[in-house]
């Protein structure tokens, strides 16, 4: 890592800070945008939280996405500065004509619009040399901007790393966040308020029946196991792991390491045995992150598991539920939440299996697969489908996958995630949804393994046809 490269970042972050102190010591009241997914969510309640500190007055808007629509309705709220937050790098050329003479900031982490020259602070990590899509996630960019408002907030780092596992930026041996990211850990151990360690990684091994826990698996998404409790029992019962011991359910944390280890034996033969790749399961081994200011029967106390809660707030259309919990309600908000989990937890599996079902849906490209899901799946899922699929090895992993959604009666919402190989080839997601999508009037970017874009419906197929041309062209000049 280039420390000075790190340094300008910071110093960047400084100056952002100290835009926002000014402003609150004048009473100003602060508009915040953000994303609706995990990290946008995350990073929300890290910017609210320190403003609050701050005794500031501010109003939140969480949005899918931003276009000249969404911009205009944000830029006639009455405020007197502008916040976006985890969202606004691709979009720099709208926010300037949207909000010309007005006081707004940018800190995202997705890559940026070429080209536009811009006249307000924009706090990036790709213009310092790091990168957004693996090293640090916008709840992190967020977290260093109020680190430096206020050395107290520290106390927030646990969100940034919620944000960036939200993110799915754990793709590295073990699982493990690296680079900036890396550093935020570091600071959340050195403070108290985080642990790390090496387990199996299942939503609930500390809260929730095993059967529940391992049917509860999204990512990796276990196929013939997800969603489906009875086939877990059995699966669990084959081993000999008892689902009550002393009148107690059985948690994941109840077990040694001898059955843990013959509990993954097990999920990768059946796995095998049912026509997917057993390194699927390889998935379930790897760092474990734990937040120590929660309480150990909490789900929050998982860092993947609270992502995932804010994630399913997002997708579900209750993201007040989301920032709330970001903001500390661990009463009314996080009891709806756990509602909210077991129906986003259906849902999820619902698609899966639909597609696991459906063949004749999965469109296969030289470069990538698309998921003809416009009939069937909500556009607000595509996101946390595409990851999972990209990351579950059901299709090759040398490939790319799209999901596609209608979005509204005119557009098509797409999702494309890099499989585990096609990452290798180095192929920017981002730039080639983005390029593609310009062509056919509609809007695409994002990071170079994560990306989106919306396409008229009517273009839908020419835009799949050139985005293949856009990968094949790149490859080429790659070799």
């Amino acid at each position: 890592m280039n420390d000075q490269n790190f340094n300008n970042f910071l110093k960047k972050a400084e100056e952002i800070s100290s835009f926002i102190k000014e402003e609150a010591s004048k009473n100003s009241k602060f508009i915040v945008v953000t994303h609706f997914d995990a990290d946008g969510l995350a990073s929300g309640g890290i910017i609210c939280k320190a403003l609050i500190r701050l005794k500031a007055f501010f109003h939140l808007r969480v949005v899918e996405q931003l276009n000249e629509n969404i911009l205009l309705k944000i830029s006639k709220i009455k405020g007197d500065a502008t916040i976006f937050s985890e969202i606004g790098s691709g979009y720099l050329s709208l926010i300037k004509n949207f909000f010309k003479n007005k006081k707004i900031i940018v800190m995202d982490h997705h890559q940026i619009e070429s080209n536009v020259e811009i006249d307000f602070p924009h706090l990036n990590p790709h213009e310092y040399g790091f990168d957004g899509g693996k090293d640090i996630s916008g709840s992190g960019v967020t977290y260093f901007a109020v680190k430096a408002l206020d050395e107290k907030n520290i106390d927030l780092s646990p969100l940034a790393i919620i944000g960036a596992l939200g993110d799915v930026q754990d793709k590295n041996p073990q699982r493990a966040l690296k680079g900036l990211n890396e550093k935020i850990v570091k600071e959340a151990e050195e403070a108290g308020f985080l642990e790390s360690k090496v387990d199996l990684i299942l939503h609930g091994k500390e809260t929730k029946p095993i059967h529940k826990a391992l049917a509860y698996s999204a990512n990796p998404f276990l196929p013939g196991l997800t969603g489906e409790e009875d086939k877990c029992v059995a699966l669990l019962s084959s081993i000999g792991i008892p689902l009550k011991q002393n009148d107690e359910w059985t948690k994941l944390s109840d077990l040694s390491m001898e059955e843990k280890q013959k509990l993954l034996t097990k999920i990768i033969e059946y796995l095998s045995s049912h026509g997917f790749s057993g390194n699927i399961a390889l998935n379930l081994i790897g760092v474990n992150y734990e937040i120590l200011t929660e309480s150990e029967e909490s789900p929050l106390r998982d860092a993947r598991e609270y992502a995932f809660m804010l994630n399913a707030c997002g997708r579900m259309g209750k993201t007040g539920l989301g920032i709330a919990l970001c903001l500390g309600d661990r009463g009314n908000a996080l009891n709806k939440v756990q509602q909210l989990i077991l129906e986003y937890k259906q849902l999820l599996a619902k698609h899966m299996n639909w597609i696991i079902q459906s063949p004749e849906k999965i469109q296969e490209f030289e470069n990538f697969y698309a998921i003809r899901g416009e009939e069937t799946i909500d556009e607000k899922m595509t996101g946390a489908i595409s990851t999972m699929l990209a990351s579950s090895t059901m299709l090759k992993p040398d490939k790319a996958v799209l999901v596609l959604a209608l979005s509204g009666k005119e557009n098509i919402k797409i999702s494309a995630r890099a499989g585990l190989k096609f990452i290798e080839k180095k192929v920017n997601l981002g730039a080639a949804l983005k390029a593609c999508a310009e062509k056919f009037s509609g809007l695409g970017g994002g990071h170079e393994a994560a990306a989106g874009a919306y396409i008229p419906k009517d273009k839908i197929e020419d835009f799949l046809k050139a985005l293949n041309e856009e990968i094949l062209k790149t490859l080429k000049n790659e070799s």
